[in-house]
């Protein structure tokens, strides 16, 4: 590893040993980076050397216009309050709290300009889960919107961190905003090595208790040298928008880091609900969009409220995407939307494709710059069309913060994502489930999301989720809990409606011998469903 500028050595000291990473592969040229790296003078300064401070960076929903010398000037502001007025040192962790506001941007950007690490929550979590987060990463700084500041008030005194100072008041300043106001607005970015962990990003608990996952200044711009510039191929005129909060790293991509990779501008919106999505779309005209397959299920719902003619391109990633909102979304937009899977642990996406290279139903093929392929229970490799783990590399990779599972991740030098997929001899990728959702029934291996685009493409389902349910005799019995759409009311006969449904487009032994109509499905912030809960409800009701 390279020299550290890291004053406190708690991250280096964390990071897994040496021989349980994964391998790391830097086949661009583009991915060679200097020694001497720190990823916020690269998104914020390089482009005011370039001459280009006076584009737009960011703007906000309430017509707030950053150019980006104004975005320098906040976030050396920033800057110039956590070393001098609270103490921060190189590799110390700085707890980041706030929706998608221009100034959660400022102090997630200042805090790696300074040399310190990002922490960032989202904004739903309670006491309980920070409190988690801030003794796993042993923060003491923090800085967090006032409108959100209840829940760490809330923690024991012996974790509540000593350095804290809040933002975004909706009346007078705050504490950050007036020290800020006589700080320079020059600030040299601290001299890190392109190794120094700058982000702590914690997993969004899908299967479980939640895992740091920790990166360095270059896999910041290692996601937007491969995914953002071969896939998405954004241009300097684009302006972004991304329904994910920043502390997904799904949304710091598509909010963040790639359009300020090429001096483009972000869309940064505190409300990102469907229906928000649709209004801002409308007035700011964005012509890139990230979110969630259920997101752009709701906007096909509503396709007279819906002027979409502004966008060029959409991403969807966070859980699979059905074919049926694939082939929706292009006969509604004519737009193709662009798949992916990626993950804390990879940072961003790392198998997709786009535009002539998409294949309706795969996700797609391996970036450039990573390597995939599939491979049996013992880490063989298998043939083309058998389904099988998922096990990828590339320049970013698998490093959780003390954390005995990252030998379960990281296997023969390859990151083990949980997923089952096939390959075809094309090379592209097509998903079957996470390797926890496989179901075994009678001696049938049932990949759950198979079964839910089936339903899905039933004109009374909205959306739903599909579990293996404790059955004596068959091992497991697959069991759907399914929400209607408007207009649909839950019966018997709807149940023998949509299990006659699922028998006529897959294989009849997947359709759902059990189905539970609810209300919502359970959902991490991310909007990732929580297939672990409905697990646990269906073998409540099985004992």
């Amino acid at each position: 590893m390279i020299r550290s500028a890291h004053q406190d050595s708690f991250p280096r000291d964390n990071l897994p040993p040496k021989e349980l990473w994964p391998e790391l592969i830097f086949t661009l040229p583009e991915l060679h980076y200097p020694e001497r790296l720190n990823c916020a003078d690269a998104f914020i300064d390089f482009h005011l050397r370039n001459g280009s401070g006076d584009r737009l960076a960011v703007l906000g929903p309430d017509g707030l216009r950053w150019s980006y010398r104004d975005l320098a000037s906040a976030v050396n502001r920033v800057a110039h309050v956590l070393v001098h007025k609270m103490g921060l040192v190189p590799g110390n962790r700085v707890l980041l709290r706030a929706a998608n506001t221009p100034m959660m941007v400022a102090c997630y950007l200042a805090v790696l300009k300074a040399g310190g690490v990002a922490v960032a929550s989202m904004p739903l979590l309670r006491a309980k889960e920070l409190g988690f987060m801030i003794a796993k990463a042993q923060i003491r700084h923090a800085l967090c919107d006032l409108r959100l500041a209840d829940e760490i008030a809330k923690l024991p005194g012996d974790l509540r961190p000593a350095h804290l100072l809040h933002f975004q008041s909706p009346s007078a300043p705050s504490e950050l905003e007036a020290l800020m106001a006589d700080a320079s607005e020059d600030f040299t970015a601290c001299d890190t090595a392109q190794d120094d962990v700058c982000l702590i990003a914690f997993t969004s608990g899908t299967t479980g208790v939640p895992k740091g996952t920790m990166h360095f200044h270059r896999d910041m711009l290692a996601i937007c040298d491969t995914f953002s510039a071969h896939v998405l191929r954004p241009n300097i005129e684009d302006l972004f928008l991304c329904s994910a909060p920043l502390a997904f790293t799904f949304g710091l991509g598509g909010a963040v880091l790639f359009p300020f990779r090429i001096c483009a501008a972000a869309l940064v919106m505190e409300r990102t609900s469907p229906a928000d999505l649709l209004t801002a779309i409308a007035t700011h005209r964005p012509t890139i969009l990230f979110t969630a397959p259920t997101t752009y299920r709701f906007i096909l719902g509503r396709p007279d409220s819906a002027d979409l003619s502004s966008l060029r391109a959409c991403v969807s990633a966070g859980e699979s995407l059905p074919r049926p909102t694939w082939d929706a979304w292009r006969a509604a937009t004519g737009l193709k939307l662009i798949d992916g899977i990626g993950g804390t642990e990879m940072l961003h996406i790392f198998i997709s494709a786009g535009g002539d290279d998409i294949r309706p139903g795969a996700t797609g093929r391996a970036v450039p710059g990573f390597q995939a392929k599939i491979v049996d229970e013992n880490g063989a490799d298998v043939p083309c069309g058998t389904l099988g783990r998922l096990a990828v590399r590339g320049p970013t990779g698998c490093r959780y913060l003390a954390d005995p599972r990252q030998a379960n991740f990281v296997q023969n030098g390859w990151n083990m994502t949980g997923d089952t997929f096939t390959q075809d001899e094309d090379g592209y990728f097509w998903y079957g489930a996470r390797s926890d959702d496989m179901i075994v029934s009678s001696g049938y291996n049932i990949a759950g999301p198979e079964v839910e685009e089936a339903l899905l493409q039933h004109q009374a389902v909205l959306e739903c989720g599909v579990v293996g349910a404790p059955d004596e005799e068959r091992g497991q019995i697959i069991k759907a809990y399914v929400v209607l759409r408007p207009g649909f009311e839950a019966s018997d006969a709807l149940t023998q409606t949509l299990q006659a449904h699922v028998r006529a487009v897959v294989a009849p032994y997947k359709y759902p011998r059990a189905i539970a109509f609810v209300s919502a499905l359970p959902r991490t912030e991310t909007g990732k469903v929580q297939r672990f809960i409905l697990r646990q409800m269906a073998a409540a009701i099985s004992t």
